[in-house]
């Protein structure tokens, strides 16, 4: 029976290969295959961790969430007050300067493809919710004086900003330039934070 680190390093292993191929392929050319190639390995071993393409979709689905939770998580830890944790999470999902391009990309084709897949549908509604939450909460920090109507407006009006321009940019990079991000962003922040902590302009990609 395999040890549990070999497990894990070989999950780890597929993992990458998985990512390197939906960065440079996109969803289309992620297949068992492409994985395989990637990984140096055999297609069969691919198939042993990810029986069907559709769990290798899923497992994907989850990396990216994953990756993009743990980037949040460091961004909020790293902040000392809540303006500027909301500034640097918002921040991090617009392609700005320091962002991930790639991932842009990647999360859009996922969000076309859970419109027909109702597996990948529910993914991207917890993955949704779950940036609701964070944002929800950091709003609330914020200005805890707002009524409930309030928060929960606000709160999906930024996530629907920064959602709105990641896939705009994403197709249409000149068109929504970073600059034009980073002000869209400041502005819809300088109505939140209270005078004189709107986080310093910092965002962390």
């Amino acid at each position: 029976m395999p040890k549990q680190r070999d497990v894990q390093a070989q999950r780890e292993l597929l993992s990458n290969a998985t990512w390197q191929v939906l960065a440079d392929d996109g969803l289309p050319g992620l297949t068992l295959r492409a994985v395989a190639e990637r990984a140096g390995c055999t297609t069969g071993l691919v198939m042993h961790a990810f029986p069907t393409k559709k769990a290798l979709l899923l497992h994907a689905r989850d990396l990216l969430y994953a990756r993009t939770a743990v980037r949040a998580d460091a961004a909020e830890a790293a902040c000392t007050d809540a303006p500027s944790a909301l500034a640097t999470v918002l921040g991090q999902a617009v392609d700005l300067p320091h962002g991930h391009h790639e991932e842009s990309r990647v999360w859009v084709g996922f969000l076309a493809a859970a419109l027909a897949d109702d597996d990948l549908a529910e993914r991207h509604r917890a993955a949704n919710r779950s940036f609701l939450a964070r944002v929800h909460r950091l709003v609330a920090a914020c200005r805890p004086e707002w009524t409930d109507e309030r928060l929960e407006l606000t709160t999906k009006s930024l996530v629907a900003l920064v959602e709105g321009m990641n896939v705009l940019a994403a197709a249409d990079p000149k068109t929504y330039p970073a600059r034009l991000q980073q002000a869209a962003l400041a502005e819809a922040l300088a109505g939140i934070t209270p005078p004189g902590r709107n986080g310093g302009g910092r965002h962390s990609g």
